[in-house]
């Protein structure tokens, strides 16, 4: 299988953990991907608000790039990018007349049939439940870990089709194959707040906090995601929040491709969780005593 990667801004920036920590356990599942060349921003998350065209324009171009060169299918590790080229592919293939406006926009083909994965469904239906399981070398048992969704990965269901929209179970099973203990919470597919971050960071701050204590209070060690977004709100404004809120929180936020990483027997400095705000160092001692 052609395998191809759509990073996003975030991966090349922010969240460059994510890209390192993914690109670190491919080589260890043995499998190989290559980034789509000339990529442009998927437009997430403000085009859609402002041109609707637009909107699709954008990952649409992508998409068409991605044809083009022959892959089979593509992975958007970003929650929000995976969202927004889901999103184009189900309008251009629903609408004909669409899809002819942006294929003329963009002065090249696109069938709207290659299939669009984010991070999870990447995991579990490309790399595979037994393939992860075969290469886990230190079982995470003594770690306990809230799996936090989001919004974007399992919303509008009738695009993303991914999990069930209210209790979603894909990356509490991921988790399970390290070793480590999936939290039960309230709050796995609640909004962080998302792009308000700098524009409503109060706001922020309230939605991210009810997640983070209600996590804290389930007894959970740290807390795992798969968006760029959520993991900036989650880990950045833990702090603040803390000040805010004048209680402790303290939880560690991992990418899914850092916590199977380590389940790997990769280096915390490889899949270069020294990049966090939040320090992971209660978390990796705890899974160094377990071994």
């Amino acid at each position: 299988m052609k395998l191809g990667y759509y990073p996003g801004c975030s991966l090349k920036g922010s969240s460059f953990e994510y890209e390192v920590s993914l690109l670190e356990m491919l080589k260890v599942l043995g499998m190989g991907i290559k980034e789509i060349p000339d990529w442009n921003c998927c437009g997430a998350s403000t085009a859609h608000s402002i041109n609707h065209n637009l909107a699709i324009a954008l990952p649409a171009r992508n998409l068409a790039i991605a044809e083009k060169e022959g892959y089979d299918s593509i992975v958007a590790p970003c929650a929000a990018c995976s969202n927004r080229l889901k999103t184009a592919r189900h309008e251009l293939k629903t609408d004909e007349a669409l899809r002819k406006k942006i294929v003329n926009s963009l002065e090249m083909p696109y069938g709207a049939g290659m299939e669009v994965n984010n991070m999870l469904e990447f995991l579990i239906n490309v790399a595979g439940k037994d393939r992860i399981k075969s290469k886990v070398k230190k079982q995470l048992k003594n770690l306990k870990v809230a799996s936090y969704y989001g919004c974007l990965l399992v919303r509008p269901p009738k695009i993303m089709r991914f999990d069930d929209s209210e209790e979603p179970v894909t990356m509490d099973e991921l988790v399970a194959l390290t070793g480590a203990q999936p939290v039960d919470y309230s709050y796995k597919t609640e909004c962080c707040g998302a792009i308000n971050s700098l524009s409503k960071p109060d706001v922020v701050m309230a939605l991210t906090g009810k997640v983070l204590y209600d996590i804290k209070n389930h007894g959970a060690d740290a807390v795992v995601v798969a968006c760029p977004l959520c993991h900036s709100n989650l880990d950045v404004r833990q702090r603040e929040i803390e000040r805010k809120y004048a209680e402790k929180i303290g939880l560690p936020v991992l990418f899914i491709t850092e916590l199977i990483g380590l389940s790997f027997g990769i280096s915390p400095k490889a899949l270069a969780i020294d990049g966090h705000m939040v320090a992971a160092d209660k978390v990796l001692k705890k899974i160094n005593e377990g071994q």
